[in-house]
């Protein structure tokens, strides 16, 4: 069996993948490969139509976006991902990422860098505590809900939410307050999370019209995708003072450059999309994306089937 992979995956996951099968390393005969394992590379319908051997696509993460869904259910393609592995790992990223913020962390290191810092605890860069404020959670998936787990106990944050995908019965049994409208929810919330896919429904799901709707002082972290945020409105807004702050692990145009505009705000943080970038994660999706390709490939049912 020939198994595309062209991307870093952890080494123990690709000596397993070693005992099993051939890694190529390019589409040069696409029509031999019998698998392909991603991180970001792009599975178009074109790949798909050519790779005649195709079995299964495994996704080395929770997003699958850069695979051309329709045309493996199309083609008779399984597609498998990693919906668990990566949880624990992104969602201690968001608790960084804003209390980074928060406290005007990441600024105040290039100011120090820079010999900028005359005085100690200068009154710019006063911050905000995270205890007793208000979690907006926008999606309420895994991933938020076990960011919600260590903000509720640790930091006592009260938690609302907006999911038009979650029952009644299910907010109640999560202690967290259900709103109907997205812009009501926004509107309560002090720090806001972004955690749902990028899908036709959800891009640019956060504009101008919304981040409005925030307090003056909210903090908004988007580790999901980029594209849910507008990312023009998101620089207006941060300019203008529309929201307090903002950071952001994922872009629309990955990694990150200085080229993007909210890269020069000090009220912004940037990271190149390192949700699921932990040791520990990385073991857990290699291992996951691994076992799941070559289940299909033996005949056995995945765990993670996506179609």
């Amino acid at each position: 069996m020939k198994i595309f992979l062209n991307e870093y995956i952890h080494p123990t996951a690709v000596e397993k993948l070693k005992d099993y099968a051939e890694i190529v390393t390019d589409f040069k005969n696409v029509e031999e490969i019998d698998a392909i394992i991603l991180r970001t590379t792009n599975v178009s319908r074109e790949i798909i139509e050519k790779a005649s051997n195709l079995k299964v696509i495994g996704k080395h993460g929770v997003g699958y976006d850069t695979i051309d869904i329709n045309a493996a259910k199309e083609y008779g393609v399984k597609v498998v991902y990693t919906p668990k592995s990566n949880v624990q790992s992104v969602a201690e990223l968001i608790v960084a990422l804003m209390t980074n913020v928060a406290r005007n962390t990441s600024i105040a290191f290039e100011k120090v860098k820079k010999s900028e810092v005359k005085m100690v605890a200068p009154k710019e860069m006063v911050g905000v505590e995270l205890q007793r404020k208000t979690l907006g959670l926008v999606g309420m998936g895994n991933i938020a809900l076990a960011a919600t787990d260590i903000l509720k106990n640790g930091y006592r944050m009260d938690v609302v939410g907006y999911d038009p995908f979650v029952s009644e019965e299910r907010y109640q049994q999560l202690g967290i307050k259900k709103y109907e409208s997205l812009e009501e929810m926004l509107g309560e919330a002090d720090f806001i999370n972004i955690s749902v896919p990028l899908t036709e429904s959800t891009r640019n799901m956060i504009d101008l019209e919304k981040l409005k709707c925030c307090k003056p002082n909210a903090i908004i972290v988007n580790t999901a995708r980029g594209g849910v945020i507008n990312e023009e409105d998101l620089y207006f807004a941060l300019k203008t003072g529309v929201i307090r702050a903002a950071a952001s692990d994922v872009f629309i145009q990955e990694p990150p450059t200085a080229e993007n505009p909210l890269t020069q705000l000090e009220n912004f943080v940037a990271t190149p999309h390192l949700g699921a970038c932990t040791e520990e994660a990385m073991i857990r999706m290699g291992m996951t994306v691994v076992d799941e390709v070559l289940a299909v490939l033996k005949g056995e049912e995945p765990q993670y089937l996506v179609v």
